[in-house]
């Protein structure tokens, strides 16, 4: 059994934030990730930030991970969080053959989300990709995940990754979206506007077409009740499928601790109820990013820094609410404008209003 400070469950762009938070603070913190490097997300996405430089305006995501000071926490890349129980004590697996047993004083849970899938007839067809298996392909290994792409969802991700799939010489033949309006931010949405690909709204895909492999994709459009409007389909020769239509959180870890739950749709599922500084229903567990409801990665990386900030507080005795005030006021900034309304609603349902 080993005692420490801290114990940050992930390595995204949330739980880097909260580990160089905690160290900073003086703590002993241990930073784990199943992943051989430390960025989440972050390893895939080429496109540079906006916002102010607090959030790393014009740095691309890849860069940001060797700019958060990490050289006084313990990091474990290969290891995984098999269990978390009511003793307060981590079972970790490093590198799949060493077991070993945590119990810190504390925890942020960053364990991120994973994507969601839509079913429609041949979605099991080789070719048909979520979006995070595409940017793992063309960001990080290099490879083209096809010629002709139908991206489904116009979300940011699906925007981006559009723009990054048009950026490799690979031709985008629509972006369609369910909903009546575009989700994600219009920076995003016209740069693909202006590589003349369009984006199709209150559309959905009905199959996929091929045998052994795409071959290509049949689109309808959707009125106003979501129902197939009749005669509306359109066939799209393309031989990849990217698929963009939400994240869903990690929760397991929260789920075995006991934590209280809630089902908020617009925060992508279960969510751990906590208040406004992060901490859980179960005593020094906090959570931090997509883990507590789906946002982007500059709200992540702040939720870090305050679930570390809040941690530390508790571990520490001391206050350190005069820099979570400054976090907040940067959460707030964050999570104005029309994109981020749903985002709002589902705060203010568990309870998180002040941000």
């Amino acid at each position: 059994m080993i005692e420490i400070d801290a114990l940050v469950v992930g390595g995204g762009p949330a739980g880097i934030c909260a580990a160089s938070t905690l160290a900073e603070k003086g703590l002993e913190v241990w930073l784990v990730d199943e992943n051989d490097q430390l960025g989440g997300q972050l390893v895939k996405q080429t496109h540079k930030f906006f916002g102010s430089k607090e959030h790393y305006a014009g740095v691309r995501g890849i860069d940001i991970p060797q700019k958060v000071d990490l050289c006084k926490v313990k990091v474990l890349s290969n290891t995984s969080v098999l269990g978390c129980y009511k003793d307060g004590v981590y079972t970790l697996i490093i590198e799949e053959k060493t077991y070993i047993k945590v119990k810190p004083k504390g925890a942020v849970i960053a364990t991120g989300a994973q994507e969601k899938f839509l079913p429609f007839e041949g979605n099991d067809l080789p070719g048909v990709y979520g979006a995070g298996a595409v940017q793992t392909l063309m960001n990080k290994e290099g490879i083209l995940p096809g010629k002709k792409v139908l991206m489904i969802g116009a979300g940011n991700i699906g925007l981006i990754v559009s723009y990054q799939l048009l950026q490799a010489g690979v031709e985008v033949v629509a972006v369609i979206e369910g909903a009546d309006r575009i989700g994600g931010y219009w920076v995003h949405s016209a740069k693909v506007a202006r590589a003349s690909v369009p984006i199709l709204t209150n559309h959905t895909i009905l199959k996929a077409v091929g045998k052994s492999e795409v071959e290509g994709a049949v689109i309808a459009k959707l009125n106003s009740n979501w129902e197939v409007e009749p005669n509306s389909e359109q066939t799209f020769e393309v031989d990849t499928i990217c698929l963009s239509v939400g994240l869903a959180p990690i929760n397991d870890l929260l789920w075995q601790r006991g934590c209280q739950m809630q089902y908020v749709k617009e925060l992508g599922g279960y969510v751990p109820s906590r208040n406004k500084f992060l901490k859980t229903s179960v005593d020094n567990i906090y959570v931090a990013g997509d883990v507590s409801g789906i946002e982007e990665a500059s709200s992540a990386m702040v939720e870090g820094k305050v679930a570390g900030l809040a941690l530390a507080m508790d571990i520490k005795g001391e206050n350190f609410e005069m820099e979570i005030e400054q976090a907040f006021r940067s959460l707030k900034w964050l999570r104005e404008g029309e994109t981020a309304l749903n985002l709002r609603k589902g705060l203010e349902k568990i309870g998180v209003i002040e941000c």
